[in-house]
C-alpha cells in the first residue's frame, strides 16, 4: 500500500486508522480490520494525536471526518479550534514540573480550581512526548462521575478494550505492563476513591509507566510526588508594568484573540486587574472575555465590589475565594435568561449539543428558541467552551464553573426539576440508541460515546430516588444493552444487575439477572454465571414462578459442566446435582423447564466413566433434550441441546454425526438477535463447528465457520481465540501467508492478555509451529512450540494434535520413521474428547508414515485407516496416496492430487505431485514454493 502523505502529513495508513477511530473502534478492532498488530495501531494513534493537534482520543474521533478521503486533496487543511486555548508563560513552572515527572513515577500537580493545572500538565506532556517510547496519553476524567469507571475512562483514552476473563481495569493494566508511557489523568479530585487504587495497582504492575495527575487534593498513594501549581506570576508592585508577569501576558493574549489588543500605556491597568484576580488563570480569561463590552475601566470598576470579600494574604484558600468572587461577578453581568441557561446546562457532565440543551434546559421562563443564541453568548464570554467537529458543535462547561453553577441551581430551587429532565433525556436517548441495535454502519457508537457519561451520571442519581425508580430501571437496562454492544462487557453485567435491583416487577428483575448471567458467561466467568442464575431462580420462586425458577436452577446446574473451564476454582458439581434435583421438583410439566432439566441431565454422565460408555449412555438423554428443546420454539435452547447431542455422538465414536449436528447448531443460530445469551451460544457453536468440520475433512466449512468466529464483535479483544480455529484450518490447508498474518494477531492478543494459560488455544500455536517447520524456519518453529507449552495444555491433551503436526513436518522433511514413532499410540485407547478432531488425520498420517518408513505393518495400517476415514475427503486422499506409494503406483497420484485440490488442501496437493515424480514433480515443487514452503527432494 502506498505511503503517500496527505493532509496534515497524515499517511494513507494513518488515514485508515483515523477513519476507524472516528467510528469509535478500539485498537484491537482496528487491528483486526486492517490486518496489523495492536501495537502498530497504538503507534499510529499516538502520531495522529500529535498531527491533528488534539489532546485525547475522543477529540481525535471528533476530528476524523475532517480528514475523510473526499477532502484529503486539500493540502492546506488546518485544524479546527481545540477546546483548549493556547498556553502562555509559566516557563519556570513548566521546567519544574517536567523535571519532577522525569524524576518520579507519579506526580500530582496540585492546586485549586481555575489555577491552570490542566494547561500546565498538557504543556509538560507535550514537552515529554519524545521521552517515552510508547507515547503520552491524556485521560479526561471530568465527565466521569462513577469511581468504578476510572479504568474504563483510561481504556477509552488508550483505545483498549475488555478482554474475556478479566475486568476492564485488569485489561488496561495488562496492556500497559511492558509499555513505556506517560499517562496524564486530568481532574481526579472527585474520583479519588477510584483513581488512587487504580494508580497504585498501575504503578505496581507496570514498571515503565509514569503517571501525571492533576487534582485539587492529593491521591495519597505510594510514590506520589506533589507539585503545587502556583498562580500565574503577576510581578512585584515595584516592577515596571507587565515585567515578569505571566498573568498579564495571558490577559493580553486572550484580549488580542478577541480583536481587542491593549495599548502599551494601558499595561499598568491590566497588571492591576491581574493582581486583583490573584493570578488565577481562569479568572483572568473570564475577565479578558468581558473586555469588548466593559473596557479596562469597566473591568476595574466591576471587580472592585466582589474583591472587597477578600481579606489577608494570597493563600490557597484566598485563591478559592477570589475565583468564587470572579464567578459571582461573571454571573451578575449576565442577563437573566443566560444566567438561567448556564446553571441548567451545568447538569451535563460531557459535551452537549444545542438540541440537547433545549431538551434539558429549554423550559419556562427560558424560551426554547433562545437556547442556541444563549449558548453562543456564554461561549463568547468564556463561560462555555465550544468543541467543533465534523458532526457539529458541542458545548462544555468547565469543571470549576459547573460546580459553581450547580450551587446556583440549588439556590434557584431548580435542581430537582433539571435533574429529572436530564434523567428523562438520558433515558429517552439511551432507549432510542438501543432500539437502533444492531446497526451495521456503527453510527450508534458515536452517539453512545457522546452520551454515555451523562447516562451513567443520571443513573447514579436516579437509583437513589424512589420516585424515579421506573426511569432508573429503564436507563440501567438500555445502558446494559448498549455497553454490551460496545464490548464493555463488564459494565454491561453490572448494569443488568443494577436493573434487576431497580425493577419493580420481579419477572423483569429475574429477566435482567438472566441477562447478567449470560453476560458473565461472555466474560468467561463461570462462577458469576452460576451465581446469577441461582439468584434469578430465587426471585422467580418468591414471585410464584415455579417453572421459571426450575429453568434457572437447571441452567445453573448445566453451567457447571458447559462452562467448567471458566471457573476460577473447581466447579461445584455436588451443588449442581442438588440444583438439578430441585429443578425436577419445580418443573411441573412446563416445556421450557422440562427442556432445561433434560439438558442438565446430559451433563452429569458426561463427567464420569469411559468415553465410549459415556457416549452410549448419553445419546438417549441428549436426543430427548433436543426433542424437548424443539418444542419450546426457542432457538437458543435448541442450540444448547444440540451441543449436548454433538458431544454424546462424539463420545460414542460417531465423528460424522457429531460434525453434522454441530453444523446444524450453527445454522440454527443464523438470524438470532444479538444478546449476551445468543453471543455466548454463537461463540461456542462456531468454535466447535470449525473443529468438527476439520475433523471430517471439510476444510471449506471449517474455514467458513472459522472466519465467522474471527469476525464476532464479542471477540474483538480476544484475537488469540478469534483466530485460533482459522489458524489450524489454514495451516493444514497450506495457506502459509494467511497463517503468518493471523499468527501475528494471535500472538499480539495473547501477549496483551498477560500470556494467560489457555489450553484450548495450544493447537493453534502448534499449527503455526508446523507452518514454520514447512518453511524451514527452525528457530521460529521452536518459538511457537514454546508458546504452545506456555498456554498451559496438559501433556495428555496434546498427544494427538502434536503427533499430527509433527508428522506433517517430519514427512515433509523425509523423516518417515520419526513420524511413525510419534504416531505409535492407539487412538482407540485415547480419550475421545482429546483425539476426536485429530482421529482421521492421525490414522491417515500413520498409514503414510508406515509406508514411507518401510514398516512391516504398513499394509495393516493402510487397511485400518481406510476403514476409519471413509467419507473424509482429505484423510481419505492421504490414505489413497499411501496405498499408491506402497503399491509403487505413482500413476495414481495425479488423481489423488486432484482430490486434494477439490478439498482445497493446497499443501497436500503440491506434495502429492512432488511424490508423483516425472513431469508432475516440477509442478509440485512450484506449488510448494508458491505456498512459501521449502521444496524437499522427492522420495
Amino acid at each position: 500500500m502506498s505511503k503517500q502523505k496527505v493532509a496534515g502529513g497524515i499517511s494513507d495508513r494513518e488515514a485508515e486508522v483515523l477513519a476507524l477511530v472516528g467510528q469509535h473502534r478500539s485498537n484491537a478492532e482496528i487491528a483486526a480490520q486492517l490486518f496489523i498488530s495492536v501495537r502498530t495501531v497504538e503507534t499510529h494513534v499516538s502520531s495522529l494525536l500529535r498531527k491533528v493537534g488534539v489532546p485525547d482520543r475522543r477529540a481525535l474521533a471528533d476530528r476524523a471526518a475532517d480528514f475523510a478521503p473526499a477532502g484529503r486533496a486539500n493540502e492546506t487543511t488546518s485544524p479546527l479550534p481545540s477546546p483548549l486555548t493556547s498556553f502562555v508563560g509559566r516557563a519556570g513552572e513548566r521546567a519544574a514540573l517536567r523535571a519532577a515527572v522525569l524524576a518520579n513515577r507519579q506526580v500530582t500537580a496540585l492546586g485549586p480550581g481555575g489555577i491552570g493545572k490542566t494547561r500546565l500538565a498538557l504543556a509538560v506532556a507535550a514537552d515529554l512526548a519524545g521521552e517515552f517510547a510508547d507515547g503520552v496519553w491524556f485521560v479526561d476524567l471530568v465527565p466521569v462521575t462513577d469511581a468504578e469507571m476510572t479504568g474504563a475512562a483510561v481504556a477509552r483514552a488508550l483505545g483498549s478494550g475488555e478482554q474475556q476473563g478479566r475486568s476492564l481495569d485488569d485489561s488496561v493494566l495488562t496492556a500497559l505492563a511492558d509499555r513505556e508511557v506517560l499517562l496524564v489523568l486530568d481532574n481526579c479530585e472527585h474520583l479519588r476513591e477510584g483513581v488512587a487504587p487504580f494508580v497504585e495497582r498501575l504503578l505496581a504492575r507496570c514498571p515503565h509507566v509514569t503517571v501525571l495527575v492533576t487534582s485539587r487534593a492529593r491521591l495519597v498513594v505510594p510514590f506520589e510526588q506533589v507539585y503545587v501549581v502556583p498562580p500565574l506570576s503577576v510581578g512585584e508592585v515595584t516592577e515596571p508594568a507587565a515585567a515578569g508577569s505571566d498573568a498579564v501576558a495571558l490577559f493580553l493574549d486572550r484580549a488580542s484573540a478577541l480583536g481587542w489588543p491593549v495599548d502599551p500605556e494601558q499595561l499598568e491597568r491590566v497588571t492591576e486587574i491581574c493582581r486583583r484576580l490573584d493570578g488565577s488563570a481562569l479568572a483572568i480569561e473570564l475577565a479578558a472575555a468581558r473586555l469588548p463590552t466593559l473596557g479596562l475601566d469597566g473591568l476595574i470598576a466591576s471587580l472592585a465590589d466582589p474583591l472587597r470579600l477578600l481579606v489577608g494574604g494570597r493563600r490557597a484558600d484566598d485563591r478559592h475565594r477570589s475565583m468564587r468572587a470572579m464567578l459571582d461577578w461573571s454571573q451578575a453581568l449576565l442577563e437573566e435568561p443566560d444566567r438561567c441557561l448556564l446553571r441548567r446546562v451545568a447538569v451535563f457532565v460531557a459535551p452537549f449539543t444545542a438540541a440537547d440543551a433545549v431538551r434539558v434546559a429549554g423550559y419556562r421562563p427560558l424560551e426554547p428558541a433562545a437556547v442556541a443564541d444563549g449558548l453562543a453568548r456564554l461561549t463568547e464570554q468564556s463561560l462555555l467552551t465550544a468543541v467543533m467537529s465534523g458532526s457539529g458543535t458541542r458545548y462544555r462547561v468547565l469543571t470549576t464553573i459547573r460546580q459553581y453553577e450547580t450551587e446556583q441551581l440549588d439556590e434557584a430551587g431548580e435542581r430537582p426539576e433539571v435533574l429529572v429532565r436530564h434523567l428523562r433525556w438520558c433515558t429517552e436517548t439511551g432507549a432510542a440508541l438501543a432500539r437502533g441495535l444492531p446497526d451495521a454502519t456503527g453510527a450508534w457508537r458515536a452517539g453512545f460515546d457522546a452520551v454515555a457519561d451523562d447516562m451513567r451520571a443520571a443513573l447514579g442519581w436516579a437509583e437513589r430516588q424512589p420516585a424515579h425508580r421506573d426511569l432508573a430501571y429503564e436507563l440501567a437496562l438500555s445502558l446494559a444493552e448498549l455497553a454490551f454492544a460496545r464490548n464493555l462487557v463488564g459494565e454491561s453485567q453490572r448494569r443488568y444487575e443494577q436493573a434487576a435491583a431497580l425493577a419493580a416487577d420481579p419477572v423483569a428483575g429475574a429477566a435482567a439477572l438472566r441477562s447478567a448471567a449470560a453476560t458473565a458467561g461472555c466474560r468467561m466467568d463461570g462462577a458469576g454465571m452460576f451465581r446469577l442464575y441461582r439468584a434469578a431462580a430465587e426471585i422467580a420462586r418468591d414471585a410464584g414462578d415455579a417453572a421459571g425458577s426450575a429453568t434457572d436452577l437447571a441452567t445453573a446446574a448445566i453451567t457447571v459442566y458447559r462452562m467448567s473451564d471458566t471457573f476460577a476454582e473447581s466447579p461445584p458439581t455436588d451443588a449442581a446435582a442438588l440444583l438439578l434435583s430441585q429443578a425436577r421438583e419445580l418443573a411441573g410439566g412446563d416445556a421450557m423447564a422440562e427442556a432445561a432439566v433434560a439438558l442438565a441431565e446430559c451433563g452429569v454422565p458426561a463427567d464420569t466413566g469411559e468415553p465410549g460408555a459415556v457416549g452410549a449412555a448419553a445419546l438417549g438423554p441428549a436426543e430427548r433434550a433436543v426433542e424437548l428443546a424443539s418444542r419450546t420454539g426457542d432457538r437458543l435452547v435448541r442450540s444448547a441441546a444440540l451441543d449436548a447431542l454433538a458431544a454424546a455422538q462424539l463420545w460414542a465414536g460417531d465423528t460424522f454425526a457429531s460434525a453434522a449436528t454441530t453444523r446444524q447448531r450453527v445454522e440454527q443460530l443464523v438470524g438470532v438477535p444479538v444478546s449476551p445469551a445468543s453471543e455466548l451460544e454463537r461463540v461456542n457453536a462456531l468454535a466447535e463447528a470449525a473443529e468438527s468440520c476439520l475433523g471430517v475433512g471439510d476444510l471449506v466449512g471449517a474455514r467458513r465457520w472459522g472466519e465467522q468466529l474471527r469476525e464476532l464483535p464479542l471477540l474483538a479483544e480476544r484475537g488469540d481465540f478469534a483466530t485460533s480455529r482459522l489458524l489450524v484450518v489454514d495451516a493444514l490447508a497450506g495457506r502459509v501467508d494467511d497463517v503468518l498474518v493471523a499468527a501475528s494477531r494471535f500472538c499480539d492478543a495473547w501477549t496483551l492478555s498477560g500470556r494467560a494459560h489457555a489450553p484450548t488455544l495450544a493447537p493453534a500455536a502448534a499449527a503455526v509451529a508446523m507452518v514454520h517447520g514447512l518453511r524451514g524456519d527452525g528457530p521460529a518453529r521452536a518459538e511457537w512450540l514454546a508458546v504452545a507449552a506456555d498456554l498451559g495444555v496438559a501433556r495428555e491433551q496434546q498427544v494427538a494434535y502434536r503427533a499430527v503436526f509433527d508428522a506433517v513436518v517430519l514427512l515433509h522433511e523425509g523423516r518417515a520413521a520419526e513420524a511413525l514413532s510419534g504416531l505409535a499410540a492407539e487412538p482407540d485407547e485415547m480419550d475421545q474428547r482429546v483425539v476426536w478432531v485429530w482421529r482421521h488425520w492421525y490414522f491417515a498420517l500413520r498409514a503414510e508414515s508406515a509406508v514411507l518408513a518401510g514398516d512391516p505393518s504398513a499394509r495393516e495400517h493402510v487397511v485400518t485407516a481406510r476403514t476409519v476415514v471413509a467419507g473424509d475427503p482429505v484423510a481419505g486422499a492421504i490414505v489413497d496416496r499411501a496405498a499408491a506409494l506402497r503399491e509403487d503406483s505413482p500413476e495414481l497420484l495425479p488423481a489423488v492430487a486432484a482430490a486434494f485440490e477439490a478439498a482445497q488442501c493446497g499443501y497436500q496437493r503440491a506434495r502429492t505431485l512432488l511424490l508423483a515424480g516425472g513431469g508432475f514433480a516440477a509442478a509440485g515443487a512450484a506449488g510448494l514454493a508458491e505456498l512459501g514452503c521449502t521444496v524437499p527432494r522427492s522420495r
